[in-house]
């Protein structure tokens, strides 16, 4: 009963100290709300009463009377940037800069949000001009990424080449991949003005950055081609097994046709079958499936289909194993027949897909440059189906 006795007594005391400890909280937190401006408030309930533009208007008003608000406009601006309010997100660090006391380090830092607000914008020639003053500066290797998404964007490919290694020279990281890429962009723009010898010498760059890229070996036979020479763009083709068996599946049409245009068409058939044996696609099986059906006839065409779907069990794999079975059926079956492949067909249209492992994005055609993420080389050069399976 003692030790309970002397537990009750001590409840009063304990709630007193509970009670002081709040006041001296309550009382901090009113000297702080009356120590800030109230132009910060009224600027709030703007905010509050979605009048974006008062809000700026009150909020400039602060940080001239207190310089101590300045994050306060930075924290708005990207406020604006990311709600897609680019204009207002423009004007708050425009009034900014506008300011002859702004300390050097808030001016720098305002002169990178404005660029990335020019860039999110569109205004490409505002946000170089921005981010090319700041290279210099403690934000250098964000205004030189930033400059590099620009060139890629223009397509100045040889700007986006020298803002590359400009970037790797400074230490952030390694952009070979990205700039055999450019010089393959600069071959692509020459074969379209059918200039073959420009490109090869491009290609020659983007092979001497980057021995692995396959793009280049490709275009170095489609330059070969353009020139007449169908046997060194064969050679020039059959490079790619050397460098990626999957990506032989991309160059199998080039190098069907450029057999066919030799006289050879069955070597090339061989070839092509020895590639799907070693790294099965259906992308490969496609054009095999074709020569085949041309060279040997519908049955052979039906085995090569049949043993590969055993092989590779797919819904792709199907589609095509019901369009050779369609060839050589009875009348009285093709109309159930191809109301199956119909079916069929029309699901693995979905399935067939090339996914970025970047981002997701899913695409029917083969890119090198992602159109969601912008990442160069992040497209594997199977359908997603076929990764599904391997996987």
């Amino acid at each position: 009963m003692e030790f309970e006795t002397w537990w009750l007594l001590g409840i009063p005391v304990f709630f007193g100290l509970g009670w002081i400890a709040a006041r001296v909280d309550i009382n901090q937190l009113i000297s702080e709300s009356r120590s800030l401006p109230r132009g910060y408030f009224k600027g709030l309930n703007f905010l509050l009463n979605e009048q974006p533009d008062k809000a700026i208007d009150a909020f400039i008003e602060i940080v001239k009377l207190d310089p101590e608000t300045i994050d306060l406009h930075f924290a708005l601006g990207n406020l604006f940037r990311r709600r897609g309010e680019i204009e207002r997100a423009i004007r708050v660090h425009q009034n900014l800069l506008a300011r002859p006391d702004l300390p050097l380090e808030s001016k720098v830092h305002s002169q990178y949000e404005l660029g990335q607000d020019y860039l999110k914008a569109g205004l490409l020639d505002r946000a170089e001009e921005t981010f090319n003053g700041l290279v210099d500066s403690q934000y250098g290797a964000q205004a030189r990424r930033a400059l590099l998404e620009i060139y890629q964007r223009e397509k100045e490919w040889i700007r986006a080449i020298d803002a590359a290694r400009a970037l790797q020279e400074s230490g952030a990281g390694a952009r070979q991949k990205e700039i055999a890429q450019f010089y393959c962009e600069l071959a692509q723009d020459e074969l379209v003005h059918t200039h073959p010898d420009a490109a090869l010498a491009m290609l020659d760059k983007a092979l001497a950055t980057d021995r692995s890229n396959v793009r280049a070996a490709m275009l170095i036979g489609d330059a070969y081609l353009a020139k007449g020479d169908t046997e060194a763009a064969l050679m020039a083709w059959r490079r790619v097994e050397q460098q990626s068996v999957p990506h032989v599946a991309l160059v199998a049409q080039r190098l069907m046709d450029g057999y066919r245009a030799v006289g050879r068409p069955q070597e090339g058939v061989n070839l092509l079958k020895n590639y799907l044996a070693q790294a099965s696609s259906i992308d490969l099986l496609e054009v095999v499936f074709k020569a085949v059906l041309e060279l040997d006839g519908v049955d052979a065409a039906n085995q090569l289909v049949s043993d590969e779907l055993r092989r590779m069990p797919t819904l792709l794999g199907l589609d095509k194993f019901l369009e050779a079975r369609l060839m050589e059926a009875p009348p009285e079956v093709r109309p159930e027949l191809s109301l199956v492949k119909n079916l069929v067909h029309g699901y693995t249209q979905k399935l067939a897909r090339y996914q970025c492992n970047h981002c997701g994005f899913k695409a029917r055609q083969f890119y090198w440059q992602c159109p969601g993420c912008s990442q160069w080389e992040s497209y594997p050069p199977r359908r997603t189906e076929e990764l599904n399976v391997m996987n």
